[in-house]
């Protein structure tokens, strides 16, 4: 599976369907190269390229369908955003480590800095999808465009990419497109703040903000954790990099949320009442009925 060199001209819908996880064509790239500890969310400690106990042969996980049960909820939060098939099936050419175990030194770094260029792409592409960033489409496409090219160099170059730097300038194109769907969403929302608060950063871990009116706010890389946002109205909320974990998210309205990804949704606590967008999925462990 080679990244179709077309989708560099596809459409962002397109985009979004190859910037999403795909276990099943990924040599289990975030099972083998990242760390992590005991802790909430993971039953053990594992160094950084140490394939985890529980991955198999095939490279699929052997306690899948109990992860959870298990002590493994971090497992079910990670989202690659598709960098692990593009490393996998582009970057090595399908060439799998355990069969080629002199390239999975070179696998394990690449994929860390992959799945920032795919994060990037994943905000990009949902901002050309928003009719209130038009008048910065053509910047938006440009990052875009540059960004994608960067995924698609060889490993030796891809570990040469200041990933920090690219996240920056693009963080300036993210925060003006929020900035203006924000604006837009404030004058179709009915009675919607003239002045939305800013809790960029905020520290609102266990928050109580049950019912809370939060259209058109900015919550980039706010501190969710545990916190009561049940019933809660994001409509048109930035919630880029926000901190959902454990978030009580039951009866709150996510329609229209700004930069929302399924990790954030798998990461919170919710029942079949709470409102997304289109393209997100209640998560099998939200009490849905």
């Amino acid at each position: 599976m080679s990244y179709p060199q077309e989708l560099l001209s596809a459409s962002p819908d397109q985009k979004h369907i190859h910037l999403q996880s795909n276990c099943e064509s990924c040599f289990g790239l975030c099972c083998a190269a990242l760390p992590f500890a005991v802790s909430s969310d993971f039953a053990i400690d594992k160094n950084a390229g140490h394939p985890c106990p529980n991955l198999r042969n095939d490279f699929r996980c052997g306690i899948h369908t109990g992860l959870r049960a298990k002590g493994f909820k971090g497992c079910t939060v990670y989202e690659c955003f598709g960098a692990g098939p593009k490393v996998s099936h582009t970057t090595f050419n399908g060439r799998d480590w355990r069969e080629a175990p002199e390239t999975a030194a070179s696998m394990f770094e690449v994929f860390p800095v992959m799945r920032h260029l795919h994060e990037l792409l994943w905000y990009l592409t949902e901002a050309l999808l928003l009719p209130a960033a038009q008048p910065i489409h053509s910047q938006l496409h440009s990052a875009l465009e540059q960004t994608e090219r960067l995924t698609l160099l060889p490993a030796e170059a891809l570990l040469q990419v200041d990933v920090h730097a690219v996240r920056a300038e693009i963080n300036e194109l993210l925060l003006r497109t929020s900035e203006l769907a924000r604006e837009a969403a404030r004058r179709q929302l009915h009675n919607a703040p003239k002045r939305a608060k800013v809790y960029r950063g905020a520290d609102l871990i266990g928050a109580k903000l049950k019912k809370a009116d939060l259209r058109c706010v900015s919550l980039r890389g706010a501190y969710l954790i545990a916190a009561d946002l049940s019933g809660a109205d994001l409509r048109g909320a930035d919630l880029i990099g926000a901190d959902f974990r454990d978030t009580n998210l039951c009866g709150a309205d996510l329609r229209g949320t700004l930069f929302l990804t399924q990790s954030q949704l798998n990461a919170a606590k919710g029942d079949a009442s709470t409102k997304l967008p289109d393209r997100f999925l209640h998560p099998e462990h939200w009490m849905v009925v």
